[in-house]
């Protein structure tokens, strides 16, 4: 094995979990979530090489994942719909427990994609206005809007988790 290729399988192995996570939150689905971590890290690998500064992997990834994420949702890629018996109508729990977390996940995968994109950003992995501006390749006033815009929507889909 190659250093080229040792380094990289180190990276994966100690960010694709985080990574994971992120693509989750952004999509709603495990299965979607790891194909796009997979489409992430194939994208950081076919550039490993050219990368200068290894201490910005991290934003360079993350940055690389949402912007497949919304380049895929907006293509329509992903846009799947499945038939159930479940309205998704249920009276939200008042425990701040587990549930509250569920709720909120699924409220979450009906926010508009890149006000999705900007709460996760913001709000899950804790970039600044600035960072979060570069990764989803829009302005700061952009993130403004798209996070306050998402925030409404949650709002609205989570009304007693607001309390």
């Amino acid at each position: 094995m190659s250093d080229r290729d040792r380094d990289f399988a180190e990276y994966f192995g100690a960010r694709s979990s985080g990574m994971r996570g992120t693509a989750y939150l952004l999509c709603g689905d495990w299965h979607r979530a790891e194909d796009l971590v997979q489409t992430a890290f194939v994208k950081l690998y076919r550039v490993w090489d050219k990368l200068v500064e290894r201490d910005k992997l991290d934003g360079y990834t993350r940055q690389i994942l949402v912007r497949t994420f919304l380049d895929e949702t907006r293509r329509g890629f992903f846009k799947r719909e499945t038939v159930t018996e479940d309205t998704g109508d249920h009276a939200c729990p008042h425990n701040g427990s587990v549930e509250d977390r569920l709720v909120l996940l699924r409220a979450l995968t009906r926010v508009p994609a890149r006000q999705r994109a900007a709460l996760v950003l913001r709000y899950w992995e804790d970039l600044s206005l600035e960072e979060t501006a570069r990764v989803m390749g829009c302005s700061e006033g952009t993130v403004k809007s798209q996070a306050a815009r998402g925030l409404d929507n949650l709002r609205g889909l989570v009304p007693t988790l607001t309390r």
